[in-house]
């Protein structure tokens, strides 16, 4: 055994100070592989980037109520009879005064243009009720003030600001055919909703005709196990009958399809690129086994056997791809962590996110490069273990 560890770390080494010999098809064989990794590393940083926002909007002690089998906010629509009898329902925090704390919301899409293509995106903008601040937990005003009631006054959440023209501080904009003004940016810890534009429930509801609709009720529940009676009360009373969840619930439900669509383009794009580099392994490593055809003859000659040569070519192959791995990783990590982006949500509005690498996530991409090494190597690796002795030293 031992003799066969020390044939396995002579032949290794031999194979590993070769390396400079087949440089630029070493390096190739590093570049592709690296270019793999990184492409796979955008796409999971930016779907766990995107999962992280928008499921990290939701509060466990906060509910909403939609209407039975809407697929969001768009699609539900709830009467002024409904919105009253929501702020009777048992366990429901209530506010100093005594009131219940519920927000009735309208939500409808606007027009935005993006600063870094100038070109149109849609942009979410609710209607918040008047107690909004106190059912929300975690807003800041950063900078100006909030809107007035009955005003067209707008609040942007700090990724609009940043990410769309027109929405700075003290600035007018129009929208939906009316003049508004920008009174004030708000902050919620890097949350979906700073993708989002606030003002009034009951101007919004003038300007779109909706008379006293609205589509959610939000409310702060007097605590996270209050959801169930929530759920009992509107299953009880037919002139409810509405879907009831938390609002954690809601954004990992709203999260969940385009999350899995950005998994589903990363991971095919990546495989399918797997095949170019992998064919670069292939050709690096036969055309290594190749070159030293005449010394894994001889060392077979004088004793060592297929098992060392075997495993020296496949240490060469993992090695370039783990190096590999590591750049494409390093490379990628620099150039897009933490980076701003925009992309479709749920409602098929602009979610504003971060890319957001992970420990789990580099690692799926160093297991890539290492996959891609290990069957780039195996048949060379193989075919090195087998080398025939007479055609070797022919070859030679």
């Amino acid at each position: 055994m031992g003799r066969t560890l020390n044939q396995i770390a002579v032949v290794t080494m031999m194979n590993l100070r070769s390396i400079p010999q087949r440089l630029w098809t070493s390096l190739s064989t590093v570049i592709a592989v690296a270019f793999v990794t990184g492409v796979l590393l955008a796409f999971l940083a930016m779907a766990n980037g995107f999962a992280a926002t928008v499921k990290g909007s939701g509060a466990s002690d906060v509910a909403v109520f939609l209407r039975k089998g809407s697929e969001g906010e768009l699609n539900s629509v709830l009467e002024r009879g409904q919105t009253q009898l929501i702020q009777e329902a048992p366990g429901i925090a209530k506010g100093a005064d005594g009131k219940a704390l519920t927000s009735p919301e309208l939500y409808v899409i606007v027009d935005g243009i993006k600063k870094s293509s100038r070109t149109k995106a849609n942009l979410p903008l609710r209607g918040l009720g008047p107690l909004a601040d106190q059912v929300r937990k975690g807003v800041r005003i950063s900078a100006g003030r909030m809107f007035r009631t009955g005003m067209n006054e707008l609040v942007v959440g700090r990724a609009v600001s940043k990410q769309f023209e027109g929405f700075e501080l003290g600035r007018q904009i129009r929208l939906a055919s009316q003049n508004w003004t920008v009174v004030g940016e708000f902050e919620t810890g890097g949350t979906v909703f700073e993708s989002e534009i606030w003002a009034d429930v009951a101007v919004l509801q003038n300007l779109y005709q909706r008379g006293s609709t609205v589509q959610t009720v939000r409310v702060r529940m007097d605590s996270p196990a209050s959801l169930q009676k929530l759920r009992d009360y509107s299953d009880s009373d037919p002139r409810l009958k509405l879907d009831v969840q938390s609002e954690t619930e809601f954004y990992t439900g709203q999260s969940q399809g385009m999350n899995d669509m950005i998994m589903f383009m990363g991971w095919p794009l990546a495989i399918a690129m797997s095949f170019g580099a992998l064919a670069g392994a292939l050709n690096t490593m036969y055309a290594s086994v190749d070159a030293r055809l005449r010394e894994i003859a001889t060392m077979r000659a004088i004793g060592f056997g297929g098992l060392p040569a075997f495993v020296g070519t496949m240490t060469e192959s993992l090695l370039l791809s783990a190096i590999g791995g590591v750049l494409g990783t390093l490379f990628c990590y620099l150039l897009f962590n933490g980076i701003s982006a925009a992309t479709m949500g749920g409602s098929f509005t602009q979610v504003v996110f971060a890319f957001k690498f992970s420990g789990a996530l580099i690692l799926q991409g160093v297991i890539l490069a290492l996959v891609i090494g290990f069957v780039g190597g195996v048949f060379p690796a193989w075919r090195a273990a087998r080398v025939p002795l007479l055609a070797a030293f022919r070859a030679g």
